[in-house]
């Protein structure tokens, strides 16, 4: 397990996350209507908010833990801050 996660990994797992919210919200914003859109936006959206916290615990274990990378903390930073939008987004 510890091999797989490192710098490069959880990087662009956490930067994967947050583009993925990004986009989401650029089609609500653009008003972007199709189908195949609105089919992979049911399926996926859980699961990424479930690895959104995962992976944001990953990452501030990640960071405690090992050598702090400039790139790795502010994806971890940016992580935070999707995860703080999406989740206060309920409320």
């Amino acid at each position: 397990m510890r091999k797989l996660i490192t710098n490069r990994n959880l990087i662009i797992v956490n930067f994967g996350i947050v583009s993925y919210f990004i986009l989401i919200w650029l089609i609500k914003i653009y008003k972007i209507d199709s189908v195949l859109i609105g089919v992979f936006r049911e399926m996926l959206t859980i699961p990424f908010l479930l690895a959104q916290i995962v992976f944001l615990v990953i990452g501030i274990k990640y960071l405690i833990k090992n050598k702090r990378n400039l790139i790795t903390t502010f994806s971890v930073l940016a992580l935070a801050i999707c995860t703080v939008i999406t989740i206060g987004s309920f409320f």
